[in-house]
């Protein structure tokens, strides 16, 4: 006799078989598999801890050095290291401390940044900084010192590599990770008048070692400056000017792309990431201040680009439900008044062409993407690439979204047949669409404005003038992936796109007074409302009271006299951070249009056979989705996530 155990319903029960009563010799079961994921993320830490008092008596005329003694812990298990910079500071730049008398100022009567040393100029009083590997315990992974910081080393006004290692080191439990000591020498000249000096310095862990620590930038008076912010940083941004009279402004969208970074918007510190004070703008935010405030000298408005590292792949279903989710690991989802910090802010990568988004969970409680979608031409179709797009029709031309045009010219009244995607036939929805080769086509959609990387260089300097954050402009057909897709029938709404997959274009339509058959109501308590609707908006009940609607009328509005409980209008709340729809305006014929005022794009419902329906924006209105518009012109991207939804 043989026992077999089953567990059936959670409880075990023995089954007796006889072997020479079986009429058969081949046993079929089910398959049990188990999955389980370990994720090990990046972890690197610094800490620092003061061996001694850092306080001592300098005299006129001496040198004195190993003025304290800090003892630098370093643990990371980043494989392509990591790098220690250091700053010599003063005033409440960093700390928020004020001293009457500073170590690092110019004047005789302030303790210089300096060689520790009287040979030179035995008349100017200054201070030094030596960083070593310590010798016991020997580290278990010692870092290189850099810069001459073996010795005593002029300590630096300007962030500076201090440290570092090229490799992962260890962290953990028992971990002994790399160590150092840093020391301080002074030397004070005959002259110096006695009192008490502080200075100090910021020492910044960084990694991969290649980085560079962000640090504060002058704005001109008069502009806004857009800076960087960042190591690897392409594109160029110039001064946006103000008046002394302006009390507002819209901010420009980015020219800045980052590779393996999304970006999530602008701020007003450079160190936004850890400063509890830093505010968060969206890209064409509307901003308020009083008159003159930038128009002071060396008094501009300095904004930062907010990177965020990407976190994984936009088709990673695992990662996006835990991001989109509610549970450990999940973003927070963002408040209303457009004040959140990066905890509502991820970013993810399209495996497609690896071109990285950031995203954040928005007033819906959905993920989206925040930047609008830059996918340019592929036209080979295989298994692999169309199980990373989120779907696709029955078009050879969209179905490998191969219909998207190649890097235009410098702009877009000089756009040439040869790299234009355009409607040979009519300008309905049913036209045939090809790329041109010849003849002079009256509808074109250009990459990602037309802006490549060896001409962002100088561009842009003002509104209106091409963004490479405003992304590719698609027509609907390319933005649904299917030219054969024609949805004649109002509301009609297809399911391909040419978003990742796992996320899909947002679902638009008219919406229509209470009782209507069909349509969105907005009067009632259903919870029909489209996903563009309530973009800004926190709960159902901000949505109908700040809804406006002429029955059936199919145009539908949020104006700019009604606000969220925030106190922001639905066009300042759409913009804000990190919701941060651009004014990226939209392609019809050979031009560009109402970039930088106004925003247009593709939801993923039909209106009739030649229109579709679209989010509108402008400074003083929202259409969430009832808009429509010819099929054939060429309107923005974003995407929204399927899963934690």
């Amino acid at each position: 006799m043989k026992t077999n155990m089953f567990i059936l319903a959670g409880l075990p029960v023995a089954v007796i078989l006889s072997v020479a009563s079986l009429s058969f010799t081949t046993v079929f079961a089910d398959d049990i598999i188990d999955q389980i994921n370990i994720n090990v993320p990046i972890s690197c830490s610094m800490s620092g801890v003061g061996v001694n008092s850092h306080n001592s008596n300098v005299y006129n005329g001496i040198y004195t050095s190993d003025i304290g003694t800090t003892t630098i812990d370093v643990f990371c298990n980043d494989g392509e290291g990591f790098s220690i910079y250091a700053i010599g500071f003063t005033g409440d730049q960093y700390s928020g401390d004020d001293h009457t008398k500073l170590i690092g100022a110019s004047t005789n009567e302030k303790i210089v940044t300096g060689t520790a040393t009287a040979t030179g100029n035995p008349d100017v009083s200054n201070w030094a900084m030596k960083l070593s590997t310590t010798t016991s315990p020997t580290p278990a992974y010692p870092i290189t010192i850099v810069n001459s910081f073996n010795n005593y080393h002029i300590v630096p006004d300007t962030y500076t590599k201090v440290a570092t290692r090229t490799s992962a080191t260890d962290i953990g439990q028992n971990a002994t990770g790399s160590e150092l000591t840093t020391t301080y020498a002074a030397y004070i000249s005959k002259t110096q008048s006695a009192d008490t000096y502080t200075g100090k310095v910021k020492y910044t862990l960084v990694h991969p070692n290649t980085e560079i620590p962000l640090q504060p930038q002058v704005a001109t008076s008069g502009c806004i400056n857009y800076f960087p912010n960042g190591s690897n940083v392409e594109g160029a941004m110039g001064c946006q000017s103000i008046s002394a009279s302006d009390t507002t402004a819209t901010l420009l969208a980015s020219n800045f792309s980052r590779s393996g970074y999304g970006f999530a918007g602008w701020s007003d510190a450079f160190d936004y990431a850890t400063n509890a004070n830093a505010h968060f703008y969206g890209p064409n935010e509307d901003i308020t201040f009083t008159a003159g405030q930038y128009t002071g000298t060396n008094n501009g408005l300095a904004l930062y680009a907010v990177w965020v590292k990407s976190a994984g792949s936009l088709q990673d279903a695992s990662k996006v439900a835990t991001l989109c989710g509610t549970g450990t690991g999940s973003l927070t989802t963002a408040p209303t008044d457009g004040t959140a910090n990066l905890s509502s802010v991820s970013a993810l990568t399209d495996q497609r062409d690896n071109q990285t988004y950031a995203i954040a969970k928005l007033a819906d409680g959905k993920c989206w993407m925040i930047e609008n979608l830059r996918l340019e031409a592929d036209n080979t179709r295989t298994a692999e690439k169309q199980a990373l797009a989120q779907g696709y029709g029955a078009s050879a031309t969209y179905g490998n979204f191969g219909g998207l045009a190649n890097a235009e010219s410098a702009n877009f009244d000089n756009v040439t047949t040869a790299n234009s995607l355009y409607y040979s036939g009519t300008q309905s929805g049913d036209a045939t669409i090809d790329i041109g080769t010849t003849g002079s086509p009256g509808y074109r959609m250009p990459r990602y404005n037309n802006i490549n990387t060896s001409t962002r260089a100088s561009l842009p300097t003002s509104n209106g003038e091409a963004m490479y954050s405003y992304g590719n402009y698609y027509t609907w057909h390319a933005a649904i992936a299917d030219l054969s897709y024609n949805g004649t029938n109002n509301q009609s709404t297809t399911s391909t796109s040419l978003c990742p997959a796992g996320w899909h274009l947002p679902t638009g339509g008219a919406a229509y007074a209470s009782g209507s058959t069909s349509g969105v109501n907005v009067t009632g308590d259903t919870n029909t409302f489209r996903e563009f609707y309530n973009l800004g908006y926190k709960t159902m009940d901000e949505i109908k009271t700040a809804y406006e609607d002429t029955p059936n009328s199919g145009n539908a509005y949020y104006s700019s006299n009604t606000t969220n409980t925030a106190g922001k209008t639905a066009t300042a709340a759409i913009s804000s951070f990190p919701n941060n729809f651009l004014y990226s305006g939209y392609l019809r014929t050979s031009s560009a249009r109402y970039r930088g005022s106004h925003g247009c794009y593709w939801s993923s419902t039909a209106y009739l056979s030649s229109y579709s329906h679209t989010l509108y924006l402008n400074s003083s209105t929202v259409r969430p989705g009832t808009n429509s518009s010819n099929k054939s012109y060429g309107y923005s991207i974003r995407c929204t996530a399927s899963a934690g939804s």
